[in-house]
């Protein structure tokens, strides 16, 4: 009987944090839909597609000459590739938005992105053509409101993932004073 008891508190116990760790049939408040956040992800991959064509316009080479650094150059090759892998990332990413790691990669992506972008488009306005480093900097600044949207979609889905996860211990620490609060069966003979 102790035996049959013990076994369906256990069980109990496992039903109860599967229903926890399953998602919820209605997003938290707060977090927006996954299709919501795809769209975005998906304009942002666009975005920086587009960007690439333009960066192609920079020629850091002539540059030097005029007394530019060589660190643009690196700087340029560094920004194509992290533009091609913010656009590649994007595009995966709104398949499946909630995942953190990923979401908080491209992120720190798109921020470290801002960062070159802001010196190349100092550089080509000095080395190079105004009205190129006018249409980066236009271009840069389309992206602002996804990407602050993105960045609260990711602050708000590891707040659910922490409240989740709180429900969770709670659950199993429940069962697990079920289980000790019991008196042990006595001995067969």
């Amino acid at each position: 009987m102790y035996r049959a008891l013990r076994g369906l508190t256990l069980w109990a116990c496992a039903a109860v944090l599967y229903g926890q760790a399953q998602p919820a049939q209605q997003q938290p408040a707060g977090l927006e839909p996954d299709w919501d956040i795809g769209a975005i992800l998906q304009e942002m991959g666009a975005h920086a597609g587009r960007l690439l064509p333009l960066l192609d316009r920079i020629d850091v080479q002539a540059w030097l000459p005029k007394g530019a650094s060589d660190t643009y150059a690196a700087q340029l090759q560094s920004s194509k590739d992290q533009a091609k892998a913010f656009a590649d990332g994007a595009r995966d990413l709104a398949r499946n938005p909630e995942k953190l790691s990923a979401s908080l990669e491209l992120l720190f992506r798109i921020q470290g992105l801002e960062t070159m972008l802001g010196s190349l488009e100092e550089g080509t306005r000095k080395y190079q053509d105004p009205a190129v480093a006018q249409a980066l900097a236009s271009l840069e600044a389309e992206n602002g409101a996804n990407r602050d949207r993105f960045q609260n979609y990711i602050v708000n889905l590891a707040a659910e993932r922490e409240r989740q996860f709180d429900v969770m211990d709670r659950e199993a620490q429940r069962c697990r004073g079920i289980l000790t609060t019991q008196p042990a069966a006595g001995r067969k003979k």
